[in-house]
Order: structure tokens, then C-alpha cells, then sequence
């Protein structure tokens, strides 16, 4: 048996269970779990991000990236104006830049509008923006929801994986504090 299969990355000859990894050196010591859940995390991203990216170019709008989908449905929550900074926070974005040229692609493309509020601009969808929305919704039902089922199917289930990924965010989040600070 080679050290890699020892690593988890292989069933040994007792037929332990396969571990999915990306980083077997990873693997080793307190948690090694944690990087079969970060490669979860590695594939679930992009697949979520190539997802949306290709739901909304079958809604209608082709050259908006994962984060522009992501800034439009946020600025269309609960349909109130957003500050940039409410956008970054609740998104987790760190850099407001990032966020800040999404903002201004959305409104050059007619989706979002910007209105200044004493100091601030508040962020709201137009209704075009809305629209465009409502279709995503839509190819979302038809393409996604129509495919859950089983164990996915179980809200309290979904409920607790999320959970469990906020809780997640605030880990990685303090360790990248410390590494910041080393």
C-alpha cells in the first residue's frame, strides 16, 4: 500500500471508505476531513458559479460573471435600495472595488440603479433588471428545482447544510485574520 493510500485517498484492504481529495498532504493529522470538505467546497463553487453564469444566459443576458448574478439578486432583495457596503458585507466580498465595477456594468447593461441618499447611493434593480429576474426564476425551476429530490429534497436538511456553511465562513474567515497578522 502506498503512503497515499494510507492518506485516505484509496480504500485500504479492510475496505475503509474512499475519501475524495484534491490535497492529500492536506489529509494528514487533526481534521484531515477538513480537506475532503474543502475539495467539496472546490467543485460545488464552480459548479454553482458555471450554474448561475448559464442560467442567466438562458434568461436573456449572456455576458454577466458569477459575481454580477450574484450582486443583481442581492440588490433585488426584498426589493429595497442597497448601499456597497451592505452589498460587500452581505455577500462577503472584501474588496469593494470588485463589487463597485459590477454595480456599474449592471446599470450600463439597464439592470440596476443607483440613487443618492444623503452620502450614500442605494442600489435597486429597474424594471428590466426585475424582469430579467423573474426569467432566471423561471429557468431555475425548470432546469434546477425540477431536478431536486431524495435526500435534497429535505428543506430542514438544506436549512442545516447552510448552517453549517455560515458557520464554516466564520472559521475560514478567522483563520484568514490570523494568517494576515503572521
Amino acid at each position: 500500500m502506498t503512503n497515499d493510500r494510507r492518506r485516505g485517498d484509496a480504500p485500504d484492504d479492510a475496505g475503509e471508505r474512499l475519501r475524495i481529495l484534491s490535497s492529500a498532504h492536506l489529509a494528514t493529522g487533526p481534521h484531515a476531513e477538513l480537506s475532503e470538505l474543502e475539495f467539496g467546497l472546490i467543485i460545488a463553487h464552480n459548479a454553482f458559479s458555471r450554474w448561475v453564469v448559464r442560467c442567466m444566459a438562458a434568461a436573456g443576458t449572456a455576458d454577466l460573471a458569477v459575481t454580477d448574478v450574484l450582486v443583481l439578486h442581492h440588490v433585488h432583495h426584498r426589493e429595497r435600495g442597497k448601499k456597497l457596503a451592505d452589498i460587500c458585507f452581505t455577500l462577503n466580498y472584501e474588496d469593494t472595488h470588485v463589487i463597485n465595477y459590477s454595480l456599474k456594468k449592471l446599470a450600463g447593461l439597464g439592470l440596476v440603479r443607483g440613487e443618492k441618499s444623503g452620502k450614500e447611493v442605494l442600489y435597486a434593480t429597474t424594471d428590466e433588471g426585475a424582469a430579467l429576474i423573474d426569467r432566471f426564476r423561471a429557468v431555475r425551476g425548470r432546469c434546477l428545482l425540477a431536478s431536486v429530490e431524495g435526500e435534497l429534497a429535505d428543506g430542514a436538511s438544506l436549512s442545516d447544510v447552510a448552517r453549517r456553511l455560515r458557520m464554516l465562513s466564520g472559521l475560514y474567515d478567522q483563520a484568514a485574520r490570523a494568517a494576515s497578522s503572521l
